[in-house]
């Protein structure tokens, strides 16, 4: 596939995180973006990449959401590490795409602008009202210097005389 966009890479990846069960509605894989980069792609480069993947054959409509295709669930887990925080995981995906060839001919999905934005705006006010969001790492506590090792005090000695 030439030539591979970031957005590409975060779409898939968001893709693949809002997708897991079923096919993901427009504001679910706009909130695994937002979860996974922690900024949301601008429209016009979402509507490209939607564009330019399903084209490619890598993401197809379904059920009224948007699913992986099977070529696009073995790019994401190619060379994959479970654990590999989210930029290494999309430099690894943007590879993957870089080796991709296209296989056959394939329906392109056209979404609108409005569509974009109407799942941005439900995303943002949902993240507003949410509080606190669950997918948010905890805050670590202070570490207190007496659970260090070597810094207890040993036990006294018991003598056994009587």
């Amino acid at each position: 596939m030439y030539p591979v966009h970031d957005v590409d890479a975060t779409l898939l990846l968001a893709m693949s995180l809002a997708a897991k069960r079923r096919p993901a509605e427009l504001v679910e894989i706009i909130a695994a973006a937002d979860l996974a980069q922690g900024i949301i792609p601008l429209e016009g480069k979402l509507i490209e990449s939607f564009y330019r993947l399903s084209a490619y054959g890598l993401i197809c409509e379904m059920e009224g959401g948007y699913t992986l295709t099977a070529d696009a669930q073995q790019i994401m887990t190619t060379g994959q590490r479970k654990k590999a925080v989210p930029e290494k995981r999309i430099f690894s995906i943007k590879e993957n795409l870089a080796d991709y060839h296209l296989k056959g001919e394939h329906a392109a999905i056209l979404v609108t602008e409005e569509q974009i934005s109407a799942a941005v705006a439900a995303h943002k006010a949902a993240k507003i009202t949410m509080g606190r969001s669950w997918l948010v790492p905890k805050p670590k506590p202070v570490e207190d210097n007496n659970n260090l090792p070597g810094s207890r005090k040993p036990f006294p000695f018991r003598s056994n005389k009587k």
